[in-house]
């Protein structure tokens, strides 16, 4: 019998998925997706990776977009962007099924010094395009290497760095170049991006982020506004935001105490934004969402 890569993510999920539907392997980076149900919106600040999808569909927007992909089918995320996704298509005898590769810079920077030069795009930071052939091989051979663990320590490197190579070599390729160059504005507002990462919880003006990025603030204000879709501010207010839906609930901390936990000293300001970014106020929206995580438990 020939093994799919739909059968070594749906053996391995069945075997490790937690209750979130999350299995993560021992190969830093690599991770695999399962959930028996369509979803609600979950909100999130995106890493750059590629997510191959192997059975269902799911749905990310992005600044206003929308975009829709399923079985055959790879995201790539090429910048730390605020996103709102769900799945579409899932169920106890199909269920959604993807594999997600956390794309590392310096790996693609050695291999962008190997290849043949190709041309650098700014295309946008979200995209779906149907999955490569090696691209989906590659990742095959992964999903096997993690079912005998004794040989990941030895064999994990190479392998991933085979799959950034059939990344860059395919229709993904010039978009993810740009991830390469260390003095790109990509990489520069990257840096950035990690110190609000780290830090979205403290005041933090735009001049001290520019001086981590080595840029002025006019352009470091202009460069971020093209990478992430958002001004530096606001990026640092999605962030506070998710993180305290995340607290509400995980936690079960009430609006005033998730507000203050990441940073905000106004409970009404919080109210306000929260609304305007979710849809709801802060107890109605809660109320909605463990409703719809009751319904699919």
């Amino acid at each position: 019998m020939i093994d799919t890569l739909l059968d070594a993510v749906r053996r391995y999920t069945q075997l490790h998925a937690d209750a979130a539907g999350v299995a993560r392997t021992p190969i830093p980076g690599l991770t695999t997706l399962r959930a028996t149900a369509p979803s609600g919106l979950d909100y999130a600040i995106a890493r750059p990776l590629v997510a191959l999808v192997v059975q269902g569909s799911k749905q990310v927007a992005m600044a206003g977009q929308a975009f829709t992909f399923s079985a055959g089918d790879s995201l790539l995320i090429t910048a730390d962007v605020p996103t709102a996704s769900r799945i579409l298509h899932a169920s106890v005898g199909e269920p959604y099924l993807s594999l997600v590769l956390d794309l590392d810079p310096a790996v693609i920077a050695e291999l962008t010094v190997e290849m043949t030069a190709a041309p650098v795009t700014d295309a946008a930071p979200v995209q779906v395009e149907p999955t490569d052939a090696d691209v989906a091989d590659a990742a095959l051979r992964l999903m096997r290497l993690v079912e005998r663990p004794a040989s990941v320590p030895v064999l994990q490197a190479q392998l991933v760095r085979e799959m950034h190579y059939w990344l860059l070599a395919g229709r993904h390729g010039a978009a993810i170049r740009r991830l390469g160059y260390p003095d790109g504005h990509v990489r520069r507002v990257a840096r950035a991006v990690a110190v609000l990462r780290a830090e979205f919880a403290r005041p933090l003006t735009v001049a001290h982020l520019a001086a981590v990025a080595g840029m002025s603030p006019s352009s470091f204000h202009q460069h971020f506004r093209a990478v992430t879709s958002l001004s530096p501010l606001q990026f640092q207010k999605q962030l506070r935001l998710i993180e305290a839906r995340r607290l509400m609930l995980s936690q079960g901390l009430n609006p005033g105490q998730a507000a203050f936990s990441v940073g905000y000293e106004s409970v009404p300001q919080f109210t306000r934004e929260y609304g305007r970014m979710f849809g709801a106020p802060p107890v109605r929206d809660m109320k909605s969402a463990r409703n719809g995580m009751e319904a699919a438990a």
